[in-house]
């Protein structure tokens, strides 16, 4: 029962993250829930690709984000490196949540990385919780704890959590290009927001521009094809169209969508 409440309690979060408009929201809302229901304290999590000299690097609660501000480049370096996490899911397919000391074993308390979390972050354990479909360099969080390693129970817990995340990121990244393709800050939520488009049906919408099938907007979002057909009968209702191509085209003229020409030029743009 204790797992199923700590499940309920993560997909109730992320259900309110998915109605989110602020995408930059999304991870905060879920980090914070993420790090109780498995036992942590702190969560790092991944909004780009890492390497040790760059990335931007999330936090949950603050407090976190100003201990980290005051590592060194040496210490912060050995943060971003991910020991033991970035061999141990390199050398495979399996994206398990593990804790860094079922991943390393014995050498883990006497590894470099482990040495500095307790001298500078007051913490022993790390578990980390990979996106599921995520390959290299592996995307996803590091969650934090002082005392004894993760339980049985919080590495289940993670692991259920594992698609919730996976679904939440998928739409984070999607509003992401959405608004650097019709910017400025702000516009495109506004007119979804005129429109009574949920960001659940914008993100949607912005998978049927790019004529994905509703298997394929099912398998992107995370969701059922019924769910899918739901969210395109909505769009139509709300758009006042009939079928895909007068929906884009109805899109399109109300600035909800990049023109086919400005879409092109905005995938070709580096993030």
């Amino acid at each position: 029962m204790r797992l199923e409440k700590a499940y309920e309690r993560m997909t109730a979060v992320a259900v309110a993250a998915l109605h989110e408009r602020e995408p930059e929201r999304l991870w905060p809302m879920l980090a914070g829930t993420l790090a109780d229901v498995c036992g942590g304290e702190a969560v790092i999590h991944k909004l780009d690709e890492w390497s040790e000299s760059e990335g931007t690097i999330g936090t949950v609660p603050d407090a976190a984000a100003a201990e980290l501000a005051r590592l060194g480049d040496a210490d912060l370096g050995l943060l971003r490196a991910g020991y033991p996490f970035a061999g141990h899911y390199a050398a495979g397919a399996d994206r398990t949540p593990v804790s860094a000391h079922r991943a390393a074993g014995r050498t883990w308390p006497s590894s470099a990385t482990a040495r500095m979390l307790h001298e500078v972050l007051d913490v022993d354990h790390v578990l980390g919780v990979p996106l599921p479909d995520s390959a290299a360099p592996i995307t996803g969080c590091l969650v934090y704890r002082s005392g004894t390693d993760f339980t049985d129970d919080h590495l289940a817990v993670a692991e259920r959590a594992q698609p919730l995340l996976a679904a939440v990121e998928r739409q984070r990244q999607l509003l992401e290009e959405w608004r650097r393709a019709l910017g400025p800050a702000g516009a495109p939520d506004q007119r979804a927001a005129d429109c009574a488009l949920t960001p659940r049906e914008t993100a949607v919408l912005l998978l049927l521009t790019d004529a994905l099938t509703a298997d394929a907007i099912g398998r992107r979002l995370g969701i059922s094809v019924r769910t899918v057909h739901k969210h395109v009968e909505n769009i139509y209702r709300k758009l006042g169209t009939r079928d895909r191509v007068g929906t884009v085209l109805r899109a399109q003229r109300l600035g909800l969508v990049p023109a086919p020409g400005r879409a092109e030029a905005t995938r070709g743009r580096p993030s």
